[in-house]
């Protein structure tokens, strides 16, 4: 099966490989949305996982993100749409100190494709870069990434920066990466945990309506 070639592929970082599989599966028919969540997401969830049991080092995750990231960029035409009116804004990004995308590139794509609006802060971002981001964009919910433990902390320096400014209550914080758990995210005051970006679709697919519904109403009031 094809995606269990992209999965291996993108385990072994092999960035060109993984451009010619994804290439091959879309000329064979294979649908793009199948191809992203079964072999490209599927592949990267079993990096982060061995990562998470210690079985993989930095170096390797970041070869196989950058071969995600050549499957991704043949994919991105055939998933992404253009943004749809009524079905929210997410403001994405990684935090300071941190220089990796491997979850905030699939959770943008993932939201792109069912119609909300993505603004990319990138990676390295600063507490008040988020929330100044959010003052201006006014997004539906702010999502951070953390790849190391080291820079896990600055997860709750951007939640106490929102509430310093007066936004916490009007953004959902949304918060994952490879050391992050739920418990952590309950500790810093976050309002969801997604430990891969199948989850954070498959909450948005089943949620999105009632959140933005709910959050309507509320300001209205």
């Amino acid at each position: 099966m094809i995606y269990d070639d992209i999965i291996y592929s993108i385990a072994e970082g092999e960035a060109e490989e993984t451009l010619e599989l994804t290439k091959r599966a879309l000329a064979q028919g294979y649908p793009a949305d199948s191809i992203l969540e079964k072999g490209l997401i599927a592949g990267m969830n079993s990096v982060a996982d061995k990562f998470r049991e210690q079985r993989v080092i930095i170096p390797e995750v970041l070869m196989a993100t950058r071969a995600m990231h050549a499957g991704l960029s043949v994919l991105e035409p055939h998933l992404t749409t253009a943004p749809k009116r009524g079905f929210g804004k997410v403001v994405v990004g990684t935090v300071a100190g941190d220089l990796h995308d491997i979850g905030i590139t699939l959770v943008k794509t993932m939201a792109m494709s069912i119609g909300i609006k993505v603004i990319d802060l990138g990676v390295d971002v600063t507490p008040k870069k988020f929330a100044n981001a959010v003052r201006k964009e006014k997004p539906d919910f702010l999502m951070i990434s953390a790849l190391l433990t080291t820079t896990m902390s600055v997860m709750k320096d951007v939640i106490e920066e929102l509430e310093a400014q007066g936004l916490r209550k009007n953004v959902i914080v949304m918060v994952g990466g490879a050391p992050v758990t739920e418990a952590f995210a309950s500790e810093i005051g976050a309002d969801y945990y997604f430990e891969n970006s199948t989850e954070v679709r498959q909450f948005l697919e089943e949620n999105l309506g009632k959140i933005l519904a709910s959050k309507k109403k509320s300001d209205k009031v």
